[in-house]
């Protein structure tokens, strides 16, 4: 067939797909009443099973979270079977010192601590100090210790600190159940990361399957970077809380601590929200409590921005400081601190196909 065929054979192809439209609505309307169906049967399906594809989803982000570690092991001279194995073990000791050591007495504070807060609150407003520092800031001490009490007494808030995604709320059982699935899952999942990528990788067309593979890998390892950074630096944020209201005698400083881990991980505003938490929190002990909290943590702050974040985070994620915020916020909306987490190395794997797909493309036509 020769060109002039091809161009008349290529015109007359909308011609027939018009005649099909016009000639047989019928037809034409059963097609589309069948997609439709189907689209909403998709939705259901994923409506029910979102419980399931949070938990593989968590697990993914664990499995790509631990690579780094895992290349850190072959870096120095180990086999990637072995160090996968003592990962695997790592993550297993992890996880029972955390259940085993950790969680009953962060569950005890936890009760103590919500319990106790209203008389609190109601002993800190009584004292002196208190009505003479609202008067000074036109009630806005007052405004924020109700807005901070308010938040810490109401269980959605740690629903949402628990990030929602094994749905901790919904019943005891359930989020034992599920939390068993993920992490059997991520443990699956950190044994044959490898495989199942290079399994993925098979189902593109081989002439851009190097193309491919090499972008998806400087991806997931900025994912990873991302992840094991953000983890290390909310664990250094969630010790020296914890050590220094434990110094200032805060008697809920291990539940704070806990919490401080959790929130530290939103990006860039995590630390500022566990600063303000935890001067409110130490001025129900004292004025001074209070004054030294903020002012250890503020250079706490600095610390973390200039010295610790460069040398753990390094350069896994090149994300302008707006599209973090915005990815942050879209992140959190959508799926609590699991969306907030994962939103920022998500938005640097766009920005990556952009930058290097997307705009060379536009620039050669």
């Amino acid at each position: 067939m020769n060109s002039a065929d091809r161009l008349r054979r290529r015109s007359a192809e909308p011609e027939v797909r018009r005649g099909l439209f016009v000639n047989h609505p019928f037809r034409w309307g059963f097609i589309v009443t069948l997609g439709v169906l189907l689209a909403v049967l998709l939705a259901i399906m994923v409506v029910n099973l979102q419980s399931v594809l949070i938990s593989v989803f968590i697990a993914a982000f664990v499995a790509l979270g631990l690579d780094p570690l895992i290349r850190w092991f072959q870096r120095r001279g180990l086999p990637r079977g072995t160090a996968i194995v003592i990962v695997i073990i790592l993550f297993v000791a992890v996880v029972v010192g955390i259940i085993w050591i950790v969680v009953p007495p962060v569950i005890g504070q936890a009760v103590s601590f919500a319990k106790a807060l209203p008389s609190e609150v109601k002993q800190l407003q009584d004292s002196g100090w208190f009505d003479q520092v609202n008067e000074t800031t036109n009630g806005l001490l007052s405004t924020v210790v109700t807005w901070i009490s308010g938040i810490l007494a109401d269980p959605n808030t740690w629903a949402a600190i628990g990030g929602g995604a094994l749905q901790f709320g919904a019943s005891l059982l359930d989020g034992i159940s599920t939390s068993v699935f993920v992490v059997v899952l991520s443990i699956y999942f950190i044994a044959t990361l490898d495989t199942t990528k290079r399994a993925c990788y098979t189902l593109v067309a081989a002439s851009h399957r190097t193309e491919v593979e090499g972008y998806a890998e400087r991806i997931m390892q900025s994912i990873g970077r991302y992840l094991s950074g953000m983890v290390v630096l909310a664990f250094a944020n969630s010790v020296f809380s914890t050590i220094l209201l434990i110094a200032v005698g805060v008697p809920y400083a291990l539940f704070i601590g806990a919490m401080a881990f959790f929130i530290t991980l939103i990006p860039l505003i995590g630390t500022v929200i566990t600063t303000v938490i935890m001067t409110i929190i130490s001025l129900l002990v004292s004025p001074v409590a209070g004054i030294i909290v903020l002012i250890a943590m503020l250079i706490y702050m600095q610390i973390e921005a200039y010295i610790l974040t460069p040398k753990v985070m390094g350069k896994a994620v090149q994300v302008p400081g707006t599209i973090v915020l915005i990815s942050a916020l879209a992140g959190g909306t959508l799926m609590g601190l699991l969306g907030a987490l994962v939103a920022i190395p998500i938005s640097a794997g766009i920005l990556l196909i952009i930058r290097e797909v997307v705009i060379p493309q536009k620039a050669r036509s």
